[in-house]
């Protein structure tokens, strides 16, 4: 990730003065450039969203997943305030190689739902002003704040279902499961694409009948074009020692490869596509 460290620039990216982005559904609510808490921003290819991506990543989150490999990205006020102007006019600097890789920008966290005048401001600017594809990086816990206007402006939401045991999700998240199946249920019905992800850790989400249970209900949506099976690590430890929080799961293994091609194998059963 690379760490937003500049001053906001003096005027926005697409010129014209302090409030030429006015036009821009959220800017035009408040009448004044559009502020949030960032952690950080990174291009990545192929873990958040299709092709190449310019990647946002929002600080505050309201779960506390166990295996988070971001920790430094729960607290809100430990983000950089930062104008959506400069984190467009970051994200226009790359616009022709995104494009040319068939790429897109994504908005991640944390939970970017946290803070949802900002995620739609951007999301709307990635993908109007510079034509971007755009997808959503969310647990769905707060998809009750996601507004029509701002999912008219996602192209793609990366969903995390972490659970289809109710006792098993909490342990993991801190939190219920509902929510996130109310979102789910939501994006059907308006129907947006989304990508299912599934951390699988050993002797925690494993079970057969646990990864059934998310296989079966991703499958009755009908909009689920791609569940993405990742593998626990502990590449997040050291942020925990260095925050000064165990780390719960210091002593899991990570799943072998037959394991994850197991888990893969009951999405498919269920017939999705499974990687």
């Amino acid at each position: 990730m690379t760490t937003l460290l500049p001053s906001p620039p003096t005027t926005p990216a697409t010129g014209g003065g302090a409030f030429a982005a006015a036009a821009t559904p959220a800017a035009a609510a408040t009448r004044r450039p559009v502020v949030g808490s960032v952690h950080s921003w990174d291009l990545s290819t192929g873990v958040d969203g299709p092709g190449t991506r310019f990647v946002a990543f929002l600080s505050g989150c309201p779960l506390t997943c166990l295996y988070c490999h971001n920790p430094d990205t729960w607290r809100m006020r430990d983000g950089k305030r930062t104008t959506a102007d400069e984190i467009v006019a970051e994200a226009g600097k790359y616009r022709r190689f995104i494009a040319a890789a068939g790429g897109g920008a994504t908005v991640s966290g944390g939970e970017p739902l946290l803070q949802p005048v900002f995620t739609g401001e951007l999301l709307h600017r990635f993908k109007h002003e510079l034509g971007l594809h755009t997808a959503l990086d969310t647990s769905g816990f707060l998809g009750v704040r996601a507004t029509d206007a701002l999912l008219r402006d996602t192209d793609l939401v990366l969903l995390d279902i972490k659970s289809w045991d109710r006792a098993i999700y909490r342990r993991v998240t801190g939190r219920p499961l509902d929510p996130t199946l109310d979102l789910a249920r939501r994006l059907a019905d308006l129907g947006k694409e989304v990508h299912v992800r599934f951390v699988l850790v050993p002797g925690l989400t494993d079970a057969p009948e646990n990864i059934a249970g998310v296989a079966a209900f991703a499958a009755s949506l009908g909009n689920v074009s791609r569940v993405d099976v990742l593998p626990f690590h502990k590449l997040g430890e050291a942020k925990w020692q260095a925050l000064g929080r165990p780390f719960a799961l210091h002593d899991t293994p990570s799943p072998t490869p037959e394991q994850v091609s197991l888990a893969r194998s009951i999405f498919e059963t269920h017939g999705l596509r499974a990687v």
